[in-house]
Formats: structure tokens, C-alpha cells, sequence
């Protein structure tokens, strides 16, 4: 029986949009654990209390859904022109291995906060009082984000009055910016990996169904709900309460998946949970949000629901909003026709949660569509900062 003793490691523990997640400082890891590979997996996992058979993480940071199971890490970028370079593990719950292959869009907010938390910018760049522009390296998916992060005397200014439905209470608004968001050139090709804006996606056991995959933010197959037998204003207990609508969402994605050139066989998707989404879609009407607010149908452009890590999300994944405000602003894309068609820059959607405004630039290139940014404001604070304890033998 071990009987290792635990060793201490600086950590911050902080939300982020609709996330939270445990940052690091890449300097104060261990050093087994500052290169990728299994030591660093491990901590990861032993911090957020992963693998748990149980699904709760009570020997653990992580709260047991796919929004609170993540680890950050941050350093002074290596790459000219950007201030940070951002690192971000999506931790498994209840199997054993750490995502890579993502982003998390919504800390992507606490990534820009935190780096002047942790000193990791240049102080000339430190404005007293006013906007700080932080330049972020996205290391996962190699692509850069620009925070807008508010300062007062200094320091980052946490509390304000913006409200993000999904989150109970106002905090200040973070802008990001996230340029050219688009996989073109990376893991899964161009903006839309099958060179079409629509497919038709054949799903093994399932059927056949109409899908837009789209490569933007992250990953994400989008399909209309009324084909696959959902409204759009279904809250996380409907599906997730539901272990026949889970088992499908996940044939769906794992086809989507194939498709896109994400993966080369159906097994690999069970280490690869984290991308790509699966959403789906449908125009407007009227819902009651998880928190029992009246969402009325034309508050939003149209209704969206996605997965994240096997589950429903119970608001929107950031990275998601980018996909949803991408494909938004193409014609003909399914997300693009739920919102009532045409041109646009900017799209209300509403989740289980309420509603979000994300906005897009897309543009039509030599026959190739292009998007060369989105936009959408979170907000971001510290809940706990100081040391993380695990086992000395965890990793």
C-alpha cells in the first residue's frame, strides 16, 4: 500500500464563460510534467479526481460534467507577436485519458485574465486603467484568440455587470476574438472538410440525416433537430436521462467524424470524445430556460443544442458559438437556413440555458468560403488561488 506523501503545486482555480477548469503556470509543473506525455496526463487526471467510476470527482477539483473537467496550462509564448501560449486538457471523466485535441473557448476568457494574473505579460503592455490586449497562442489548435481583458489599477477587474446566461452571477465583460478559426491547413482540412456546405451523413444503425460539418472554432457536425426526433428546446435531463438519444448522438458523431477525416476508424472516437460537437438545430420558438426564465421565440435567430464529452452542454461550448456563428453567416448551411437564410454577421441563438450573440466574418474566395474572425463576449474570475495537493506517486 503507497504511502507517498502529497506534494503542493501552485494552481488557480478559475471560471470561465460557462467552464472552470485549474490553471497552471508551465513553470510551476513538475518537470516530468512540463513536456506532453503520460506524467502530465496523469497529474492532470489526479488533480481533477479522473478516472472515476463513480462520476462524481469527490477525490478531486473536477465537478463530474465535461464543463468543469479541464486543465490549463500558460507560459510567456514562444511565438512572435503573441503574449501567451495557451494549452488546454479536456479530462475525461469516467475513463482514462486527457483530450488534446481541442480548444475550450470559454477558457479562453480566463486564459486572457490569467495571464495578467500570473505576471505572464509584459508590464509595458499593462495598461493602468482601460483595456489590456492579450494576445493568445492556442496551442492545441494552433490559432490565435485576442482577449480584451478590462484592468483597474493594474490589475484585472473581475466584477462588473455583464450577465452571461449559464452563469448565476454578473462579473466584467471580456471580449475575444478569435481570428481566422478555420482548421484549413491543420487536422481535418478545410472550413468545410467534405468540400459541401450540407452532407448527406449515413449513420450505421441509425439512418441517414442531413448534416453541415464545419471546421471552425472546433469541430462540429451540425444536424436538424426535427430529423432526428428533438425540437431544439430540450433541456440537459431530456437527453441526458436518455441512454437510447446518447447512443445515437454519439453513432451520428462518430460518422461525422469519419467524414470530416478526424479519424480513420470508429474506435478511435472513444479517445477522442472532445471533438468533434455534435449539435443540432431548429428555428425559433418559444422555451423555458434551465433556469426557469421565458425564452421567447423571437428573442433568438434560432435554437441550438450540443454534446460535449457524451452529454448535453448545459448552456453553449465557446468553441461551439464560433462554429454556430460561422455557419450562421454562410448561405445554405443548416445552421444558416434554422436562422431563416441569407447574409449575416451576427446570430442569437438560444441554448438550454438562454441566449447568446456571436458574430462572424465570412467571405467567399475563388469558390471557397473563408471566415477570418468571430466574436463573442464571456467573462471570467478567480474562485481559489494558492496550491493543489496530490499524491507524490500519482505521476
Amino acid at each position: 500500500m503507497s504511502a507517498a506523501p502529497q506534494i503542493r503545486i501552485p494552481a488557480t482555480y478559475m471560471r470561465g464563460g460557462t467552464s472552470k477548469g485549474v490553471f497552471f503556470r508551465l513553470d510551476d509543473l513538475p518537470e516530468s510534467c512540463r513536456v506532453p506525455g503520460k506524467a502530465r496526463d496523469r497529474l492532470f487526471q489526479r488533480v481533477i479526481g479522473s478516472p472515476d467510476p463513480y462520476a462524481t470527482h469527490i477525490d478531486g477539483m473536477g465537478g463530474a460534467t465535461s464543463s468543469t473537467s479541464k486543465c490549463v496550462i500558460l507560459s510567456r509564448s514562444t511565438r512572435p507577436d503573441h503574449d501567451v501560449d495557451y494549452l488546454y486538457g479536456q479530462v475525461s471523466i469516467d475513463k482514462d485519458f486527457v483530450d488534446w485535441s481541442g480548444n475550450c473557448g470559454n477558457l479562453s476568457t480566463a486564459a486572457g485574465a490569467f495571464a495578467l494574473h500570473a505576471g505572464l505579460m509584459d508590464p509595458a503592455r499593462v495598461p493602468h486603467d482601460g483595456v489590456c490586449v492579450v494576445k493568445i497562442w492556442q496551442a492545441n489548435i494552433g490559432k490565435t484568440i485576442i482577449a480584451h481583458v478590462p484592468v483597474r489599477a493594474g490589475q484585472v477587474q473581475e466584477t462588473g455587470d455583464f450577465e452571461l446566461d449559464g452563469v448565476s452571477f454578473p462579473a466584467a465583460e471580456i471580449v475575444l476574438e478569435f481570428v481566422d478559426p478555420s482548421d484549413e491547413g491543420e487536422e481535418g482540412g478545410a472550413l468545410f472538410p467534405t468540400g459541401r456546405t450540407v452532407d448527406e451523413l449515413e449513420v450505421p444503425g441509425v439512418g441517414s440525416f442531413k448534416a453541415t460539418m464545419i471546421s471552425a472554432g472546433i469541430p462540429t457536425v451540425f444536424v436538424n433537430a426535427a430529423e432526428i426526433g428533438h425540437t431544439g428546446t430540450e433541456l440537459r435531463e431530456a437527453i441526458n436521462g436518455d441512454p437510447a438519444a446518447l447512443a445515437r448522438f454519439e453513432a451520428i458523431r462518430v460518422a461525422g467524424a469519419l467524414r470530416m477525416g478526424l479519424i480513420k476508424t470508429p474506435e478511435e472516437a472513444a479517445t477522442r470524445q472532445h471533438t468533434p460537437k455534435i449539435a443540432f438545430v431548429a428555428p425559433p420558438r418559444d422555451y423555458v430556460s434551465s433556469s426557469g426564465r421565458s425564452i421567447k421565440a423571437d428573442e433568438v435567430d434560432l435554437l441550438v443544442r450540443a454534446l460535449s464529452m457524451g452529454k448535453l452542454h448545459h448552456a453553449m461550448m465557446g468553441t461551439a458559438a464560433v462554429a454556430i456563428g460561422t455557419a450562421a453567416a454562410i448561405p445554405g448551411t443548416l445552421v444558416n437556413l434554422a436562422a431563416g437564410g441569407g447574409e449575416r454577421t451576427a446570430v442569437r441563438f438560444g441554448h438550454p440555458s438562454g441566449t447568446l450573440r456571436v458574430g462572424a466574418e465570412a467571405r467567399l474566395v475563388d469558390g471557397t468560403w473563408t471566415v477570418t474572425k468571430a466574436i463573442m463576449s464571456r467573462s471570467a474570475r478567480i474562485l481559489m488561488e494558492g496550491w493543489v495537493r496530490v499524491p507524490g506517486d500519482a505521476f
